[in-house]
């Protein structure tokens, strides 16, 4: 089976609505156990765990923005670098809320300071550019660096491009990195 077919495979189960949860005297019938709404309600309880953290890529890529958000922050507030990588994409791209590059680039800071190497390369993009960040290009080629060493592949593609932030910057993007004056 490809990774499409069962990507929409999950994301129609998460989705689906066909279980509704019916209570009687002896408890739950049809738990809503694998919804998008029940990994909300778990995060919600207190229970978060990679699986439930996980769980709000799919709610982003479904465009419940507001929903990931929620999870998300339960989230980091937990620990979970991950999710800190995630809230900085929804901050910096405006999903769910106004763009905040200065709140971005805090979440890349926490993962990066948590020692997690998308964080550090994250981070280090942020203040080479001076996006919510203070310019700082020897401060952000110094985390792009230790991403590199930690294995993560588009740091060393990074440094073996000069540093040449084109090199991992879509052309669409180039406005947001644009200086203001």
């Amino acid at each position: 089976m490809s990774k499409t077919i069962l990507l929409s495979a999950l994301l129609a189960a998460l989705l689906s609505a066909a279980h509704a949860e019916e209570t009687d005297e002896q408890g739950t019938l049809n738990p809503d156990e694998m919804s998008l709404s029940r990994q909300l309600r778990n995060a919600q309880e207190g229970e978060t765990s990679m699986t439930i953290c996980a769980s709000g890529y799919l709610m982003t890529k479904s465009g419940r923005h507001e929903m990931a958000r929620e999870l998300f922050q339960r989230c980091v507030d937990d620990g979970y670098t991950g999710a800190m990588t995630w809230m900085s994409y929804l901050e910096d791209n405006g999903f769910g809320a106004p763009m905040d590059p200065d709140r971005a680039a805090e979440y890349d800071r926490m993962a990066a300071e948590a020692g997690d190497p998308i964080g550090m390369f994250n981070y280090g993009l942020d203040l080479m550019r001076g996006r919510g960040a203070p310019l700082d290009e020897e401060a952000g080629r110094a985390l792009v660096d230790q991403a590199a060493e930690l294995g993560f592949e588009d740091a060393q593609r990074l440094q073996a491009a000069g540093y040449d932030l084109d090199e991992v910057t879509p052309d669409a993007d180039n406005w947001k990195y644009a200086p203001v004056f």
